[in-house]
């Protein structure tokens, strides 16, 4: 479905992506994470044919550059940061409605969902609406089109409380028929959605964990971390897991993960990154 081949990307000399290869299958979701500077989001807008680059990029065996219109009608994208548009609100539901034939009355049923009224400001400028308006128009387009794969940015950040349960009930219900590429900070928010992690740190990914979508509650698994150097926080943080460090000198540290849980607990990882210089999870069948 989507393929990343030796993909690269310089911005003034800095190497935001370092030879990323990743294939994500047709109904794989997936977590990406990392922290600010990682490449996650120069990685989506590879994907979405905004960049040039070196490599490859294909969505259904289709490059998102070349054939930008036919692709980007399959993509539902939910950014970072919401563009400037001066487009009425109205106007640009209609508009994203007819790039794959949606009925846009769909697009405003999800609004609704989402507690947008969006009788209200049909006629005003997207630019000017606040920023939690702006991004439940966003997904209600996103989620609105019936698109087959879902790419999103950050999507809850903007959201409040009420709202961004509601998000996540509408992902959950197409979990069955679209392929989803959710980048986040907050791993524990989309830990019910994924199966599958895959975290990238200066450009590169470090971690594909392929999430099993219904783990048994009595797996446990081997967890073993290498450090690049020691860091109160993060190792009071680990001991709360019960990893612990191999010796009094070493940097390796080790101990079992519950199955259920590994998702929070790579939601923890997340954090300390840069701290990290290796990490595996591996079921143990002599627990």
């Amino acid at each position: 479905m989507i393929q990343f081949r030796n993909v690269a990307k310089t911005f003034r000399r800095a190497r935001v992506l370092d030879g990323i290869d990743l294939s994500i299958g047709t109904g794989e979701r997936v977590a990406l994470i990392g922290s600010n500077g990682a490449g996650k989001t120069t990685l989506i807008r590879c994907l979405l044919g905004e960049y040039v680059h070196e490599g490859e990029v294909s969505i259904g065996g289709r490059d998102p550059r070349q054939y930008r219109t036919e692709v980007l009608g399959t993509v539902g994208f939910v950014p970072q940061l919401p563009p400037p548009l001066k487009m009425p609100v109205g106007q640009l539901i209609d508009f994203s409605a007819a790039l794959c034939g949606t009925d846009p009355r769909r697009i405003h049923d999800i609004a609704r969902r989402l507690g947008l009224d969006i009788a209200s400001i049909l006629t005003r400028q997207f630019v000017r609406l606040s920023g939690g308006m702006k991004q439940k128009l966003l997904i209600a387009i996103a989620l609105g089109r019936e698109a087959r794969v879902l790419v999103m940015d950050e999507p809850a950040a903007n959201l409040d409380p009420e709202a961004r349960k509601i998000f996540f009930d509408l992902l959950a219900e197409r979990l069955d028929d679209a392929t989803m590429i959710i980048s986040s900070h907050r791993l524990d928010e989309v830990s019910a959605l994924v199966n599958r992690v895959v975290e990238m740190d200066m450009g590169k990914v470090v971690l594909d964990d392929k999430v099993a979508d219904a783990v048994s509650m009595t797996a446990m698994l081997a967890c073993r971390i290498v450090l690049r150097r020691f860091e109160p926080a993060f190792a009071k943080a680990l001991e709360g897991w019960s990893v612990k460090p191999v010796d009094a000198e070493s940097l390796a540290w080790a101990g079992h993960i519950a199955g259920p849980d590994r998702l929070r607990f790579l939601g923890l990882i997340s954090r300390y990154t840069a701290l990290v210089a290796e990490l595996s999870l591996s079921e143990d069948a002599h627990v």
